[in-house]
């Protein structure tokens, strides 16, 4: 199996330390996988993702010139890439109830919610012992 920057190859772990996974790739090869590379998620323990002997396939980011080999089993995963157009929205329907309102009743609906809204904020900070924006007088 040739290893060459930016293919993806099919390796087994042959071992795992806090700061990544080295990845035997055949013909006396062998490359690490930072713990950065191991996941899209954050990976506090490396135990969670990987085990021993597991069969990986990783992308080969960089081949150094004393010979070590830097991998990526985030990279070498497929990712579906997802629309990034905004939902289509059809201008011309009206919602039924907010199309029945004037613009006064809208605006007093807002207010309305709205008060209810920072009566709940009040009651939350002072079961919170807190007054104000948070700060205390000091003399």
């Amino acid at each position: 199996m040739l290893a060459e920057e930016g293919k993806i190859v099919e390796g087994t772990v042959s071992g795992i330390t806090n700061f990544g996974a080295f990845i035997d790739l055949g013909e006396g090869k062998t490359g690490l996988v930072h713990i950065s590379e191991v996941a899209d998620d954050y990976v506090k323990n490396i135990h969670d993702y990987l085990k021993d002997k597991q069969k990986v396939k990783v992308k080969v980011l960089s081949i150094g010139k004393d010979g070590k080999i830097s991998l990526s089993i985030r990279q070498a995963t497929t990712k579906v890439k997802k629309s990034v157009r905004p939902a289509e929205v059809d201008w011309q329907v009206k919602d039924d109830e907010s199309s029945r309102l004037s613009f006064d009743d809208k605006i007093s609906r807002f207010m309305k919610e709205s008060e209810e809204k920072m009566q709940v904020l009040k009651a939350k900070s002072k079961s919170n012992g807190r007054k104000g924006n948070g700060f205390r007088n000091k003399m």
